[in-house]
């Protein structure tokens, strides 16, 4: 309660230095008048989402976000394993190999006619299965994607050293995808053991580079998580001068996230800044090799400036932005398309606009059933919340039984 009282008093003082009446902060904000008159009285608890909204209106620098709590500390630690097989150089291709559970000396080799390459069938496959993993339940992918990532590594232990390491390499990019469905199904304990893996399997291929977009990996964990510290200096670590621009822009744009999360506009913003120019680079230098991250948006920095811009209270702006980059979302990416689609439809809702979100929502739920996923259904959670408060409103009364069902579509 006493945190709930410092809060309400530094928004009325705010309020009045502003020379804003509880009217005109309800109407800013996107509350009931009541409800913030309970706030300022100490007698509600704010939510974070009011206090970054209440911040971005005064400029206050997330000292109101601050008063509302810590953020949850991660819940994952550190990931086991990473430091260590960054600091084995010379990792051998068995060594690897048995990362995930083979050895190319237990009568399992893969023997090849001489002058045969599996290299392009297997990277075709890897793309294969990306489009997959849009358009399918992620943990119907976990048992296919493990048995893939087996294979490339037996094949690559029993390949001569030039096919060998590029098939390691492949194989690091298979397990780091592994990894992404994990996170999807809601499995963050494996998401970890398999970036671990990537690692690894990179690493036995001569690519020492991958280790660094782990740090990127966990920091969308921790991101995920809420723990904005961590995201920050895990994002941080991976963008060290030497590294690819992919890599460091990838990085760049998750020290953003972070930055948003603690209300930390400014250093977001240069972080994006940062973000945009690294990407902008590393798509005039593409090469042949698999893409790092997602390859199913157009502008990654503008989808994630967006996203920024709803965690630092700024919904309206979030919006014009989801609906400027929605349109350019491949309509095959289903699973894309409905995690920023609903995204979207949370930036109108906080804006105010809930006749459009709802609409944009009606248009997404059963499409976000079908690509179950834990990181959607996060969302789908986030907006039913923020619809809650206009339960009356004919709109979300239509579009409830919808939520209800893509919350808990077992009882559907």
């Amino acid at each position: 309660m006493i945190m709930s009282f410092d809060f309400g008093r530094e928004l009325r003082r705010l309020r009045d230095e502003a020379g804003l009446t509880l009217g005109g902060l309800a109407q800013e904000v996107n509350y009931s008048r009541s409800h913030l008159s309970r706030i300022e009285r100490g007698e509600k608890r704010p939510s974070v989402g009011l206090a970054r909204r209440c911040d971005a209106l005064f400029g206050s620098a997330g000292r109101l976000q601050a008063l509302v709590g810590p953020h949850p500390s991660s819940r994952l630690g550190r990931m086991p394993g990473t430091g260590r097989l960054m600091a084995r150089r010379g990792l051998l291709a068995a060594g690897a190999a048995s990362l995930i559970g083979f050895s190319p000396v237990d009568g399992e080799r893969i023997d090849l006619p001489d002058g045969v390459s599996l290299v392009g069938p297997f990277r075709a496959q890897l793309d294969q299965m990306r489009q997959l993993g849009q358009a399918t339940e992620p943990s119907a992918l976990l048992d296919l994607l493990e048995a893939q990532t087996r294979t490339v590594a037996k094949v690559a232990a029993s390949s001569g050293p030039r096919d060998g390491a590029r098939l390691f390499v492949l194989a690091a990019h298979f397990a780091d995808y592994t990894g992404w469905m994990a996170q999807e199904a809601g499995d963050n304990a494996s998401v970890l053991d398999w970036t671990a893996k990537a690692v690894g399997l990179a690493q036995a291929g001569g690519d020492r580079d991958l280790a660094f977009y782990a740090l990127v990996r966990r920091a969308l964990v921790t991101f995920y998580d809420t723990d904005a510290e961590q995201t920050i200096a895990l994002a941080s670590r991976a963008q060290e001068s030497r590294l690819p621009p992919r890599i460091r822009g990838l990085a760049a744009q998750r020290e953003a996230q972070g930055h948003a999360l603690a209300g930390d506009e400014q250093a977001c913003m240069r972080s994006l800044d940062r973000a945009r120019q690294l990407l902008d680079s590393a798509s005039a230098r593409a090469g042949t090799g698999p893409v790092i991250g997602t390859s199913h948006l157009v502008d990654p920095a503008a989808m994630v400036t967006g996203w920024c811009l709803f965690d630092l209270g700024r919904p309206r702006e979030a919006a014009e932005v989801f609906d400027r980059e929605c349109l350019r979302i491949s309509p095959q990416a289903l699973r894309t398309r409905a995690r920023y689609g609903l995204r979207r439809a949370l930036a109108h809702a906080a804006a105010g606009e809930i006749e459009h979100s709802c609409e944009i929502a009606g248009e997404l739920l059963d499409l976000a059933v079908a690509v179950r996923s834990a990181t959607v259904t996060a969302d789908i959670r986030r907006l039913a919340k923020e619809l809650a408060r206009f339960r009356t409103n004919r709109s979300v009364r239509n579009l409830h039984p919808a939520l209800t069902s893509a919350l808990h579509p077992s009882r559907s």
